[in-house]
């Protein structure tokens, strides 16, 4: 193709339609901005009429009749009114579209050096001043002609200074008094208010409060404000349970001794380890009782072993042991035994421990050792520091070898005694017991008894029997027993559509999921989860989900009695359960639990019990900024507002991962500290 010269470019079409183009954009710009002018007011209307000799429509402008005139907006323009822009709008919150979390302060010590010291506190908590002790109700409209208006309380007072540490079932002193009999134990048993005079107020922190220690240092320290008792110290200071720190008066000190093992846990723990090989801890041993805890250093210490404990003792002359354990972050609750069943299933530990715990295993042929068989796994282990192990007086000697008998008779094999220590095995199966000559005491139980049934199950003088199937014996070593579906699986009752392991892997996968969102979206890793429940566990999903993603935290599975007992499944994955019903209150000292967690809880137990029972019980034993979260079905979710808020609660309904129209909506509720 030829170039084109300078000549020809100039007569081009394509140039002078740009040069066209280009005017007539200047042009249209000029005439806009003159049209604009502020000065110029006319308003021209544009109009046709159609003509009555041809019919044809002629168009007309006309100019408007108030060209010339200016008005005053002004006049017309409330003077409060202000010029708003439409907001943006505004997600609603989710599990996996939470709202900003607030900005997390830090208070610490710098040291010499300029650096910040261990010594410090992430986080305050929020102090209510003034919240009154007075209850506040408001008259609700009634529902119809033919019933009457009803009172529902808009505000929960404070409960009296003398109930701070108030356990509802186990402080019923008008119930206690009315007991046949207190000689074996019955007064430190549950003895629950009657329905309709449970509690009806917020019970109050002790007076300077503060928030607890964190984990791990609260293992070996704990505020003197939170546990304000200095009766364990002058009891047992000389056995480095408990100390009043000398630089610090406003701490208790805990050394990790014990009665038996003044030079610390640790010691005693090898020393264990190594008398029997077979005791690996954080392997076999994965799951242990502590009967007559103290301030349970024994379970504090198998901790960093990969070893759960539920450190046990009743609120004796001691009281507060259990107080001071929850407190430092180790699992604990108050319990006796006395002539009841304890809330644990069967072959629940792998290891059973009793030092100095003041119990006489002997008495009435034996039938607190026989509640111990009961809840010792097939082939678990006994541990029992006491005197009569190691001294050689008449009267000790003799309960030796009353123990030896009693033991034997239950066919424990004592696999070893090192100076004030003896360890027993219990049976893998019922071979021992039945080859027993005819009429031995502590016969088999009938077959028809439940040793899983608990709830107010009085204790029975047999021998519960070892499954001929191996079911509870033959779980697998840590941590493969924690996702490995265990055998007892299959015995419990419960309606299912789809196959029982399924089912369990299932509840994992869904919890690993909802767990692994909370920690990306709510920064859960933050939070100071340390001690918590699970108020209605199924099979432990839940829990070992927390396991999984390294969350530095003990959960305590808690089995309604509503539901299906799956406490056997719990035990066998590795973790820790009890049975409760929450219409009635729970065994624990208030300001106990960091977070509680009620998936569908209030959907079932509201045909049993109003839910402002169950949500102050949540109240007294959650400490202040604790949190909890409700999962439950979109009915039940205004009340639970309406009570939490009456409660001083800060709480956000949130959508689940489903989205905003499932019938299933998130509570997240922080408890703040609130004083009369």
């Amino acid at each position: 193709m030829k170039p084109l010269a300078n000549a020809d470019l100039l007569k081009s079409p394509t140039l002078i339609k740009i040069s066209a183009l280009l005017l007539l954009t200047v042009a249209s710009f000029y005439l806009g901005k003159h049209w604009s002018n502020d000065s110029y007011h006319q308003l021209l209307f544009f109009s046709s009429s159609s003509s009555a000799t041809s019919g044809t429509s002629i168009p007309k402008i006309s100019i408007s009749p108030n060209s010339n005139k200016t008005f005053n907006l002004s006049a017309i323009i409330p003077s409060n009114h202000t010029t708003t822009q439409p907001p943006n709008p505004i997600p609603i919150p989710s599990e996996s579209n939470p709202p900003p979390p607030p900005p997390i302060q830090s208070f610490g010590i710098v040291d010499e050096n300029g650096a910040m010291s261990d010594d410090f506190e992430v986080g305050e908590v929020e102090n209510v001043e003034d919240w009154g002790n007075q209850t506040e109700t408001v008259e609700s409209e009634s529902d119809g002609e033919s019933k009457p208006n009803r009172f529902r309380i808009k505000k929960f007072g404070m409960c009296p200074e003398s109930m701070r540490e108030y356990i509802p079932c186990l402080d019923n002193a008008d119930a206690i008094k009315k007991l046949e009999s207190t000689e074996r134990g019955e007064k430190f048993e549950r003895h629950c208010p009657e329905k309709g005079n449970g509690l009806n107020c917020l019970v109050p922190p002790p007076r300077g409060y503060r928030q607890p220690i964190p984990w791990p240092r609260s293992r070996d320290e704990v505020w003197f404000s939170n546990v304000p008792h200095t009766r364990l110290v002058e009891d047992k200071g000389g056995q480095n349970w408990i100390s009043r720190d000398t630089k610090d008066k406003n701490k208790f000190k805990f050394p990790g001794g014990g009665t038996q093992f003044i030079h610390g846990a640790d010691q005693y723990l090898d020393q264990i380890s190594k008398m029997v090989s077979d005791i690996t801890f954080g392997k076999h041993i994965r799951v242990a009782m502590d009967v007559g805890c103290g301030v349970a250093s024994f379970g504090a210490y198998l901790l960093s072993r990969d070893v759960l404990t539920i450190s046990v003792a009743p609120k004796d002359v001691h009281e507060n042991q259990i107080q001071f354990a929850l407190e430092r972050g180790v699992p604990a609750m108050a319990a006796a035994f006395a002539t009841r069943r304890l809330l644990y299933p069967s072959q629940a530990f792998d290891l059973i421990h009793c030092s100095r715990c003041r119990i006489n295993w002997t008495r009435d042929d034996g039938i607190l050792l026989l509640e111990i068989n009961r809840m010792l796994r097939a082939g678990g282990y006994f541990a029992w520091a006491a005197q009569p192990v190691y001294k050689h007086e008449a009267a000790l000697e003799e309960q030796w070898t009353e123990m030896l008998n009693l033991t034997t008779s239950l066919c424990w094999k004592l696999v070893q005694k090192e100076g004030y220590i003896a360890i027993w095995q219990k049976p893998l199966n019922n071979t021992c017991y039945l080859s027993r000559e005819a009429g031995t005491k502590q016969p088999f139980c009938d077959e028809s008894d439940d040793p899983d049934n608990v709830w107010y199950t009085s204790l029975k003088p047999c021998i519960s029997r070892i499954p001929e199937n191996g079911y509870g014996g033959n779980v697998p070593s840590w941590p493969d027993r924690l996702h490995t579906p265990p055998d007892r699986l299959q015995t419990i009752t419960f309606d299912s559509y789809i196959a029982r392991k399924e089912l369990f892997k299932a509840e994992s996968k869904f919890w690993n999921e909802i767990i692994g969102s909370y920690i990306r979206s709510m920064k859960w890793k933050k939070m100071k989860l340390r001690n918590v429940m699970d108020m209605k566990a199924g099979f432990g999903g839940f829990a070992a989900a927390l396991n999984d993603h390294k969350l530095d935290c003990w959960v305590l599975n808690v089995v309604p009695i509503s539901g299906p007992n799956t406490l056997p499944v719990i035990y066998d994955r590795g973790l820790l359960g009890v049975m409760h019903d929450w219409c009635e209150p729970f065994d624990t000292y208030p300001r106990t639990y960091d977070f509680l967690h009620a998936s569908g809880l209030f959907s079932v137990e509201r045909k049993r019990c109003e839910m402002s029972t169950i949500l102050l019980e949540m109240d007294r034993i959650l400490r202040p900024g604790g949190r909890a979260y409700i999962r439950d079905s979109i009915d039940v979710m205004d009340e639970i507002q309406e009570i939490t808020k009456a409660m001083g609660w800060q709480t956000s309904l949130r959508d689940t991962s489903e989205g905003p129209h499932a019938s299933y909506r998130i509570l997240t509720c922080e408890k703040r500290l609130l004083k009369a």
